[in-house]
């Protein structure tokens, strides 16, 4: 098992783990602060570090209870202790947006019952897809005056873990289905945006709204009479 640091602390840009397993450019380590692509968020970067040599980290993925770290030419074996080292401005661009997102989503969900049905971060714009009975492009800049509003007010943003029952009454049932987690996850992650939303979430985010800067809608398409996608850019 791999202990998923980032997880506990998203500003951790550098950390020592033991190397479990290494083959054909695939660490697994005994802990790892790289972030593995998963719900919307892409994979970390960086740099494993042994005895002086660095191993670019190109691309990491989670397998069961491991994190596999993609490293060609690795030259590392079991038991070596190592460095890692993030792409820290690669991270900190996915966790702006990432709590940008949280922040979007919770707004068309307070104004027009919007649900999310699906999302994508990047690093020059990022995209949400949502169900909703009636939208159209003029409600645009209504939705992105008040993304930024409540980015501006510098709200705290912490990240804890409860038993699933207490998450259960922690988070609104119509904007998140939570039920969807499997019954074997017995302990539930939530990201509370202090005093505007508190949502179930694996990812990495900021500590302050106010370090996302500000959103702008870079487009918007009507995926069908009801899935439309708001794609927006830091600024």
């Amino acid at each position: 098992m791999t202990e998923l640091l980032y997880l506990k602390d998203s500003y951790l840009r550098n950390f020592e783990a033991r190397v479990l397993k290494a083959e054909e450019g695939r660490v697994v380590l005994s802990a790892t602060a790289f972030y593995p692509e998963g719900g919307g968020q892409p994979t970390d970067t960086g740099t494993l570090i042994y005895e002086g040599t660095h191993y670019p980290v190109v691309k990491v993925r989670r397998k069961g209870g491991e994190v596999v770290h993609y490293c060609e030419g690795a030259e590392l074996e079991k038991g070596n202790m190592v460095r890692g080292e993030i792409d820290w401005q690669r991270r900190y661009t996915f966790m702006r947006y990432h709590t940008a997102l949280h922040i979007l989503a919770k707004v068309l969900f307070d104004e027009f019952e919007a649900v999310v049905t699906g999302n994508q971060i990047g690093l020059e714009k990022s995209r949400m897809d949502f169900d909703a009975a009636k939208f159209d492009r003029s409600l645009l800049p209504e939705i992105e005056a008040k993304t930024n509003k409540v980015i501006a007010r510098g709200l705290g943003v912490k990240i804890y873990t409860l038993p699933r029952e207490e998450a259960f009454t922690r988070v609104d049932p119509r904007k998140t289905r939570i039920d969807l987690i499997p019954k074997s996850i017995r302990d539930i992650r939530l990201v509370e945006i202090e005093g505007f939303d508190i949502d179930a979430c694996g990812g990495t985010h900021v500590a302050n709204t106010r370090e996302i800067g500000g959103i702008k809608i870079n487009s918007f398409k009507s995926k069908g009479k009801r899935n439309k996608r708001i794609e927006v850019v830091l600024i």
